[in-house]
């Protein structure tokens, strides 16, 4: 009888054990995976007003097949089912889908993302599409933030190879050449103060600093030109520009309102430009090979716009024509050339080398 009450008390121990195993086989690797992705989070979405200049997007339940998110399976349309261009990318930490469009979208525009159910996450599973969602921009085009120059903002010209004077230039704010030493700055008649730590020339209110001076110098300027290539990346890479290739690159005589443009060619100021707006307002304004300002041209601020909100990231060389005059923050990936007479109100960051000719640059 003992026998009999013993063998019953092992059931359901036994039983547990098959429940386990059973469990086991289920999640054990090998097991077909049949659940559909599904989204979890989108971006804007109907509550408020959305900015003109912000992508949409959606979050994924699971990981998906980036191969199955493209402009056919992820779509932005607006107004109604007008397609609005722009790009699709996948970021697999965070399982969000990107829409990006081409250009900032309109003003007060009722907009319709939608998500298809040729998405499918790694196993195959078709997302339970379609999915869609709405949202409406603002009455007003959204501004755009300001490039983070941190400590290159600290020089009114920072160039990397070489920075050159002819007859006399006129700079207010501080010089800055780094990896290439003092001797790679030329015409300024400097001479190094007592602590080594930078050099001064009549030329130059404020103080030159290079590579090779005392320490601290090298590693502040190794900084400031980690900063100023980071700056140009920054200024680079933003996306949704107001406008691309504006009057084909011919924008003299335009008066242009903040924002960001976007040119995939030269760009040559043959007349006065403005750049109007208010003391916060922020120009970007992207070229991708070389940007000229012919002789005797300026480019005026008008509405309280400051220099200090103006960013000219150049892919190629930057020209100041002769008696120019010139306002905002160049990032130039190339060279800078002032030209005799030219003026600068801002500064000139460039990842070659500058060069000034009876120049005057005031940051």
């Amino acid at each position: 009888m003992q026998r009999f009450d013993e063998r019953h008390r092992t059931l359901p121990w036994m039983g547990a054990i098959a429940l386990a195993a059973v469990l086991a086989a289920c999640s054990a690797p090998g097991a077909v995976d049949t659940t559909p992705p599904t989204v979890v989070q989108t971006t804007p979405n109907e509550a408020g007003l959305a900015p003109t200049n912000v992508p949409a997007t959606a979050t994924f339940s699971e990981a998906i097949d980036a191969s199955t998110l493209t402009q056919n399976s992820f779509t932005l349309t607006g107004p109604g089912v007008t397609p609005v261009a722009g790009s699709v990318d996948y970021d697999a930490s965070t399982m969000m889908a990107v829409y990006t469009p081409t250009l900032a979208l309109a003003i007060d525009t009722t907009y319709t993302a939608t998500l298809s159910s040729d998405v499918t996450d790694l196993a195959g599973n078709a997302l339970d599409g379609p999915v869609t969602w709405t949202f409406t921009t603002g009455t007003e085009t959204s501004a755009i933030a300001a490039v983070n120059l941190r400590s290159a903002g600290d020089f009114v010209l920072l160039a990397k190879t070489g920075i050159s004077a002819e007859t006399g230039p006129t700079i207010t704010g501080d010089v800055g050449i780094s990896p290439a030493a003092l001797s790679y700055v030329t015409g300024f008649n400097e001479t190094l103060d007592a602590s080594e730590t930078f050099a001064a020339s009549t030329l130059v209110d404020g103080k030159i600093y290079a590579a090779n001076l005392a320490a601290p110098t090298p590693t502040m300027l190794t900084t400031a030109i980690s900063d100023m290539e980071t700056a140009y990346t920054d200024a680079a890479g933003r996306t949704m520009p107001n406008e691309t290739e504006l009057a084909t690159g011919l924008i003299g005589g335009l008066d242009i309102a903040p924002g960001l443009y976007a040119w995939g060619t030269d760009v040559a100021i043959n007349t006065n430009l403005t750049l109007t707006g208010s003391a916060t307002d922020v120009w970007i304004l992207q070229v991708a090979q070389d940007l000229t300002l012919a002789n005797g041209i300026e480019v005026f601020l008008e509405g309280g716009a400051l220099a200090e909100n103006v960013y000219w990231q150049v892919a190629g060389k930057v020209t100041l024509g002769t008696t120019s005059v010139f306002h905002g923050t160049i990032l130039g990936q190339t060279a800078v050339i002032m030209n005799t007479g030219a003026s600068l109100n801002g500064r000139a960051l460039a990842q070659t080398a500058i060069t000034l000719i009876a120049a005057t640059v005031t940051q």
